[in-house]
């Protein structure tokens, strides 16, 4: 394999983009750099170098009971600390 490089483009929000720039900055690196530190990393252990979870809060299960929460709260006028979230 050549060492040539090649131009990788995606698209991130740009508050997310200013943050990673200047975290970057701090540590002595370019965003280029840490990309592919990232990327050099990926190839060679062939996974994510750091821990990806889904957050439960989001489950479906969990939406469930808020919705059912809200719909009780609504329906009965109850503060927060009233309502009932036993199935």
């Amino acid at each position: 394999m050549d060492n040539a490089t090649v131009p990788v483009l995606f698209h991130m929000d740009a508050e997310l983009a200013s943050n990673f720039e200047k975290a970057c900055q701090e540590l002595g690196l370019t965003t280029s750099e840490a990309f592919t530190l990232f990327a050099t990393k990926v190839a060679r252990e062939r996974r994510i170098p750091f821990e990806v979870a889904v957050d439960p809060f989001y489950s479906k299960q969990n939406i469930a009971r808020l919705k059912k929460s809200i719909a009780q709260m609504e329906a009965t006028g109850a503060a927060v600390g009233e309502v009932d979230v036993h199935d």
